[in-house]
């Protein structure tokens, strides 16, 4: 049997690919350990100073395997036990959020087709979002009757606004990817045809770069959206010295005065 999740390294860019196309990539629990455990991995690997998410088949990931969950719920119901299998979220969804978001190197979600409920939650808590003409969003939660996970009611809002995140969560439906551009959810629609190479080319691009600024980056984003500026501003005098002091930031001087393109080292 295939691996649900398929890895490679290559030139300092990590591709994971999600595997089960006959499901749509759809998030069983093998499936989601091993997501959560790579993303983990990377995270620490020196070697890593990219991460490519995307998928095999026509979806991207359509969320939670149903099947499976509702085999747990009627487990759970026969043996009058409380929903256990809600355990997911802290387990697996947690984490692989997490993992995507803190990231000290960038993320790119290479969106082939749908990406529903968790599915939408991953590609959100990507930094860069490539997706194909003919994929689509779908927060999907409330259509099970179940509120926000994967990090959506964090993501979404600071992706299109409160108030159009809202409207986006209380009645679920499919959005095509030029709409998601114009709401602020994705960053590039390319023709589907073209989405595994220019997915590729743009994080191949990132794996290039100043991989200790771009996590310096990530990191005072997310600090900024939730201190005042006064904060904000102490946050990025910590990260500047620590960026200043980097062998790459030696490298783009030098090389700027030279005047000759910089080639980072990812230090």
């Amino acid at each position: 049997m295939a691996d649900p999740v398929l890895y490679d390294l290559t030139d300092g860019l990590a591709t994971l690919t999600l595997n089960r196309p006959d499901a749509m990539n759809a998030l069983d629990t093998a499936t989601k350990e091993l997501l959560r455990d790579l993303l983990q991995e990377v995270a620490q690997d020196p070697a890593v100073r990219a991460v490519l998410l995307t998928a095999t088949g026509r979806a991207f990931c359509v969320g939670q395997d149903l099947k499976e969950h509702v085999a747990g719920l009627r487990a759970e119901g026969e043996a009058g036990e409380g929903a256990g299998s809600m355990d997911t979220v802290r387990a697996h969804y947690n984490p692989i959020t997490l993992a995507l978001a803190q990231m000290p190197k960038p993320v790119v979600a290479g969106v082939n087709g749908v990406a529903a409920g968790a599915g939408c939650g991953f590609a959100l808590a990507a930094d860069h979002r490539v997706v194909a003409d003919t994929a689509t969003f779908n927060t999907s939660f409330a259509g099970v009757a179940l509120t926000a996970d994967s990090g959506v009611s964090w993501t979404l809002p600071r992706l299109v606004g409160p108030g159009r995140a809202m409207d986006l969560l209380l009645f679920p439906r499919s959005i095509g990817a030029e709409e998601a551009h114009r709401l602020g959810m994705v960053d590039r629609v390319v023709p589907a045809a073209e989405l595994a190479a220019e997915a590729a080319r743009v994080a191949r691009t990132l794996a290039k770069g100043p991989t200790a600024a771009y996590a310096a980056l990530k990191e005072s984003v997310a600090y900024a959206g939730d201190h005042s500026l006064a904060q904000a501003l102490e946050r990025e005098a910590v990260l500047q010295a620590r960026a200043g002091a980097s062998e790459d930031h030696r490298i783009a001087v030098e090389a700027f005065l030279r005047k000759e393109r910089p080639d980072f080292v990812g230090r």
